[in-house]
């Protein structure tokens, strides 16, 4: 019991000497220094919450001082939050700062459109008042948008999940309305959930589009649902995460996927941008390889989390086609299916983390376990897995790869193609579709160099210097991806070479 009574006696002279201010200071003098002179918000969309943003307060005097008041200029009014040192609010009095130390003030926003004049939303911290008054910017662009949310029971508020083939789901999202079909460039969209397109439906989205995902959110193309999105070269449509803020251009996982599922039809994506999400596309077709399940021409998919296309027993026709770092497979072409690509480069520089597939993995079959604990392999059908001047490149030592199990048809033809294919080991020297000299190959370049423009920031445009110049043959794709002509000469991948400045 002694012991206990000194205990709580110690821990309130611990808390009052913690609480009590035991230096002294002098009021403000009008030098504080900034971290900054101006604050950039970025860019967010109306009444959605921006990221936290720091400043940092510096009192380089020798002795301890109090600032008077540290308050938004807008007042209470202001669309802008406040936390300093810990404390938040808009308003502050009796700041200290120690000699030559410093506070940090983090600001976030939250802004209506349609309550500010003015879509560059702007005010001022002030710091002190009278001569020593100092101050620094606060600037935020506030974008309108038209926002898909899923619905939610009325009562308990929990918000709907979908059905997929009459079966309950833990997706969250709805299936759109007719009147909700067409997504045009008169203002960006914003989807919370996944928007899910009706069997017999299509979803058209107009070139120029900007269509924006929450966390956990994407599209979902429905058994005999189509999606149609129709950008151009001079306007082109982008799908990404929903943070505008600069922090966020290259974070992958930040959306989920354009998921077009098993009987989804005549699916095409023209001139288009993909990127930041877990994977850009997934496609899956059970049944006929006549008609392509997917058709995309000219679009770029960049720095997914997991695949830039993931293709499950499907068909794809491509061409001009571009996919960056993704944390698996650029594209991952599985459970056989029918592939055509032409002039498209597949470049996988992932540095989040290791990577274990290559840029490109081609495989006919599937693995599952059954009731009792085995492993079952399913093998399936590849009708066609043609890849046509194309770049299949990385930072690793295999990017291109053909994984067959027997059992099944595996048709495969590579020609004209840049392959990065480093077998130091042998691991594969007994394998004859990874075996380049048999006559499914012809005319392709072994760890030739590419000359990226710029490998880190997705930029696969090629230089001088690369192996693939003139080394392509012609087709009747006479444009490459930014709409540079290839009739003479065409080089290997989804552009024409350039001299970089």
């Amino acid at each position: 019991m002694r012991f206990l009574s000194a205990l709580v006696i110690c821990i309130g002279l611990v808390t009052m000497s913690s609480c009590r201010k035991d230096f002294s200071t002098i009021p403000n003098y009008g030098n504080l220094e900034f971290s900054k002179d101006t604050v950039f918000l970025d860019t967010v969309f109306t009444n959605i919450g921006s990221a936290t943003y720091n400043l940092k307060v510096y009192n380089r005097g020798k002795n301890a001082i109090t600032i008077p008041t540290i308050s938004l200029e807008n007042g209470i009014s202001s669309n802008y939050r406040l936390n300093v040192d810990g404390i938040p609010g808009k308003e502050f009095n009796n700041i200290d700062i120690l000699a030559k130390d410093s506070i940090f003030i983090f600001i976030e926003t939250t802004i209506n459109a349609n309550n500010v004049s003015d879509p560059l939303y702007t005010d001022r911290i002030l710091f002190d008042n009278g001569n020593n008054q100092q101050d620094v910017d606060l600037v935020t662009l506030v974008q309108d948008a038209h926002f898909i949310y899923p619905g939610k029971d009325p009562i308990s508020m929990k918000i709907d999940s979908l059905s997929l083939d009459g079966n309950a789901t833990s997706i969250q999202g709805r299936f759109l309305e007719d009147s909700e079909l067409t997504i045009t460039n008169a203002k960006p969209t914003v989807i919370y959930g996944y928007a899910a397109v009706k069997s017999n439906k299509t979803l058209v989205i107009q070139a120029g589009a900007e269509v924006y995902f929450h966390a956990n959110s994407g599209l979902i193309i429905d058994k005999g649902a189509s999606l149609k999105v129709n950008g151009t070269l001079e306007e082109k449509v982008y799908f990404e995460g929903d943070r505008l803020e600069h922090r966020f251009d290259a974070i992958p996982g930040q959306w989920g996927t354009i998921w077009m599922r098993a009987g989804s039809k005549e699916n095409e994506i023209k001139h288009a941008i993909i990127k930041n999400g877990i994977i850009g596309v997934l496609i899956d077709s059970i049944g006929s390889n006549t008609a392509p399940t997917l058709t995309i021409e000219n679009a770029e998919i960049y720095n997914n989390s997991n695949f830039g296309i993931l293709a499950r027993e499907t068909h794809i026709e491509a061409y001009n086609l571009v996919i960056g770092a993704a944390g698996q497979a650029s594209l991952a072409a599985t459970i056989g299916g029918t592939y055509n690509f032409t002039h498209a480069t597949f470049a996988n520089f992932w540095n989040n983390g290791i990577r274990q597939l290559p840029a490109v993995l081609i495989n006919n079959f599937y693995v599952y376990e059954d009731d009792n604990g085995n492993e079952i392999t399913v093998t399936k059908d590849l009708y066609a897995a043609n890849f046509t001047n194309c770049i299949f490149d990385g930072n690793t030592n295999i990017e291109f790869l053909l994984d067959k199990v027997d059992g099944g048809v595996f048709n495969y033809n590579i020609k004209n193609c840049l392959i990065t294919f480093n077998d130091s080991n042998n691991n594969f020297s007994d394998i004859l579709e990874m075996d380049f000299s048999n006559s499914n190959y012809q005319n392709n370049i072994l760890n030739g160099f590419s000359d990226f423009k710029n490998s880190q920031n997705e930029d696969f445009i090629i230089g001088e210097e690369s192996a693939a110049i003139e080394k392509a043959i012609p087709t009747s794709f006479t444009l490459d991806l930014l709409g540079v002509d290839r009739t003479n000469s065409p080089a290997i991948g989804a552009y024409q070479n350039i001299i970089f400045n």
